[in-house]
């Protein structure tokens, strides 16, 4: 799933490419993709692309008066045309969701992988009008976003650090992947309840929590759209690296699998030598 450096890679990108264009045509090719229909999409046709902003985990793309905003959802991705296929698209083939086409013939397609299909596309007046939007926590990479906000955040918080870390109504942006990469960079378990963190775990987890997505985002910076699914495995130490040595000291990274998902962590670097146990609501073994 792209989370916050492959879509502030992607913002940049588009907004090279998208700047002093206007919008030819917008064609939805999956009828799940477009989740509103008040402006209609063809509103934003003729319309001048003026910006393209991120708001967590969405992007957020200014035609006009009008906001196209993105969800990419888990396996939903961003792949530019310099040259656009003057035939539409067929609907209900393939990957393609949506496909925008700019005045000079070049766009972007929506592409979603799979079958179950959970991108979304937002045709709204603000952004503020896409719910998720609304209630996105602060930006981890904001100015503001210093250690006494962290701290305000986690205050009262029940429950365990990999759950808190990846709800964006909490904090936007981070997911599975670069949840899994912060705490192994703080060396602490996934498992571990926010209740329990002291003044210096709180102090260590802000300062990994940055650097990493921070790091990730330079590491980002300037990758074609193409490549940046790429870039973002390479630099993973411990997620989707199951059964690899761990970069740090060299035990091998273990997983935790759940009904839709599994994370990745290193023993020795984050749960003192123990494994976790492989289940739903795992605990330490003992």
């Amino acid at each position: 799933m792209p989370e916050l450096p492959e879509v502030e890679a992607l913002r940049g990108f588009l907004d090279a490419h998208l700047a002093g264009r206007s919008v030819a045509r917008a064609l939805p090719a999956a009828v799940s993709v477009l989740k509103t229909y008040d402006p209609p999409l063809r509103a934003i046709e003729g319309a001048p692309v003026t910006a393209v902003d991120r708001h967590g985990k969405w992007l957020d793309i200014t035609a006009g008066e009008l906001h196209l905003v993105v969800h990419l959802a888990r396996a939903g991705w961003v792949r530019w045309q310099d040259r656009v296929p003057e035939a539409p698209p067929r609907p209900g083939r393939g990957p393609l969701a949506l496909r925008v086409v700019l005045d000079d013939g070049s766009g972007f397609d929506l592409t979603e992988a799979g079958t179950t299909k959970r991108a979304a596309v937002h045709l709204v007046r603000s952004p503020g009008e896409v719910p998720a939007i609304a209630a996105l926590g602060p930006d981890p990479l904001a100015g503001s976003f210093d250690l006494a906000a962290f701290t305000a955040l986690l205050a009262g918080e029940r429950r365990r650090i990999k759950g808190a870390l990846r709800d964006q109504t909490l904090i936007a942006g981070i997911g599975n992947a670069y949840s899994d990469e912060i705490l192994h960079a703080a060396r602490m378990s996934p498992f571990k309840p926010v209740q329990n963190l002291d003044e210096d775990e709180l102090r260590t987890l802000h300062a990994c929590l940055r650097s990493t997505l921070g790091e990730a985002v330079a590491r980002s910076r300037g990758t074609a759209a193409g490549r940046l699914k790429a870039e973002k495995k390479s630099g993973m130490r411990v997620h989707g690296r199951t059964g690899q040595p761990c970069p740090v000291c060299g035990d091998t990274v273990r997983e935790v699998s759940f009904s839709d998902s599994s994370l990745q962590y290193c023993p020795t670097c984050q749960t003192g030598g123990r494994p976790l146990a492989d289940r739903r609501l795992s605990r330490l073994l003992k």
